[in-house]
């Protein structure tokens, strides 16, 4: 557990290595930085390049002592279950219990491109039953289920570990599966605030008709948290570049999941800028370009968001939780670049 009395705010997190970062020791300072600033919880993304997340999530286990230390997200199918069992045991008891181990469903094309199967609700429904039993010390024999044929899992049957999952969660499936089988739930960025209650009371509601108490279940809104403070090609970068990327990968689950526009997203994919940009718009595009796409994009898709001086974008946070959510993400910069905000926030 996170030790409550060396956190200010335990209902505030931020990801590490936000965006296209190219240097993992980074982590360290950022670790450092968010523990001096009273933060809760470190939030580790996965990428196929130098952010691959057992080795940050124990570079973070050692540069911290009251961090809440969680992946959002890792897959499932990317290692062997008694992979991801072990590393996650490690990580539990390596930080006395300051360990989430959190999962996604993944990117479906990008799968296909490397060959991997597409992550469904059941598989991950099951993976979390495994893991579990595994923690508890169970030898699981002759498993054939959603997740795969294994003829034997086991880690030690001495375990007997309460570690918890978190789902990073998206369509209504996921967020019921959240909501009756795991513990934490980090919702994505840029969600209108009727989208984050909505998706909100799908998870509470979930964990009801599952016999939990829902006030078990942690959720996460994830919120772009820009201050004026930073200079404008940042901003542009983290607001207009991040959305714009989502909408590169995923838009279509974007625009119906927050009730928007479907012509906005064709006409946005159709634009010559945004084909000729060559990657991903938050990481590869000019200042120059992100302006003109900023012009692609309805004020209301760019709207949920934490934005203007450190005090506005301090109560844009607290009004996150005002709208249901158990806990916010400042997700797209540092805690140093955060820094002002967090004071603001916590200022009576």
């Amino acid at each position: 557990m996170v030790d409550a009395a060396t956190v200010r705010f335990p209902e505030l997190g931020f990801y590490t290595l936000a965006g296209g970062a190219q240097d993992p020791r980074a982590l360290i300072d950022e670790c450092h930085d968010a523990e001096r600033l009273g933060l809760g919880t470190v939030f580790i993304s996965e990428r196929f390049n130098v952010k691959e997340a057992v080795t940050l999530s124990g570079a973070a286990a050692a540069a911290t002592s009251s961090l809440q230390i969680m992946t959002a997200a890792t897959n499932h199918n990317t290692r062997h279950p008694i992979v991801t069992a072990s590393y996650a045991t490690t990580m539990h008891r390596l930080t006395r219990g300051r360990f989430v181990l959190g999962l996604g469903r993944g990117i479906a094309p990008l799968f296909d491109a490397y060959g991997l199967p597409r992550i469904t609700t059941a598989q991950m429904e099951e993976f979390a039953d495994v893991m579990r039993r595994l923690w508890h010390g169970e030898t699981i024999l002759g498993h054939d289920g959603a997740i795969g044929s294994y003829p034997f899992l086991r880690l030690d049957p001495t375990f007997d570990e309460d570690i918890p999952l978190g789902l990073v969660a998206f369509g209504p499936n996921s967020l019921a599966l959240g909501g009756r089988a795991y513990d934490h739930v980090v919702l994505h960025t840029f969600f209108t605030d009727e989208t984050l209650q909505r998706c909100v009371a799908t998870v509470k509601q979930a964990a009801e008709r599952a016999g939990r108490d829902p006030d078990t279940v942690t959720v996460w809104s994830c919120y772009a948290t820009v201050g004026d403070h930073l200079d404008q090609p940042t901003r542009l970068k983290k607001t207009v570049g991040r959305l714009a990327t989502y909408l590169q990968a995923y838009g279509d689950l974007m625009v119906e999941t927050n009730r928007w526009d479907p012509a906005v997203l064709s006409a946005f994919r159709a634009d010559e800028v945004v084909q000729g940009v060559g990657g991903a718009i938050d990481v590869v595009a000019s200042t120059e370009q992100l302006e003109h796409i900023a012009g692609l994009l309805p004020d209301e898709w760019l709207a949920p968001a934490a934005t203007g001086t450190a005090e506005q974008c301090a109560a844009s946070v607290r009004g996150q939780l005002d709208l249901g959510a158990d806990a916010v993400i400042m997700h797209g910069a540092s805690p140093a670049e955060l820094e002002p905000i967090v004071e603001a926030y916590g200022t009576p």
